[in-house]
C-alpha cells in the first residue's frame, strides 16, 4: 500500500531535510572533493536527483510545485554544514 503523500509544508520540511542528511552522511568524500573542486553539484548529480525523485514521490504536487524545500534543505544540510572545507566557494 502506497504511502498518502505530504501535505503539510512542515513535513515536506522535514522529509526534504532527512534525505538531505542522507546524502551527506552516504557521499561525504565526493562532498569534500566536489567543494575543493567547485563542483559540488555536478559531483552529487545522480545522488541529488534520486533524493529529489523521492521527495516528489512522497509530497503532494501542489506543495512540490509551489516551494523549495528540497534546494534549501541541500544548501543548508550539504553546503553549510562544510564551512570548514577549504573552497573558492567561500
Amino acid at each position: 500500500m502506497p504511502q498518502p503523500q505530504i501535505t503539510a509544508p512542515e513535513a515536506a520540511i522535514r522529509l526534504a531535510r532527512a534525505i538531505a542528511s542522507d546524502l551527506s552522511l552516504y557521499n561525504e568524500e565526493k562532498i569534500i572533493e566536489g567543494l575543493e573542486n567547485d563542483n559540488l553539484f555536478d559531483a552529487l548529480r545522480d545522488e541529488i536527483e534520486e533524493g529529489r525523485v523521492l521527495y516528489k514521490s512522497r509530497v503532494s504536487p501542489d506543495l512540490y510545485g509551489s516551494t523549495n524545500y528540497y534546494d534549501r534543505a541541500l544548501v543548508d544540510i550539504i553546503v553549510k554544514s562544510k564551512g570548514h572545507i577549504k573552497t573558492k566557494i567561500w
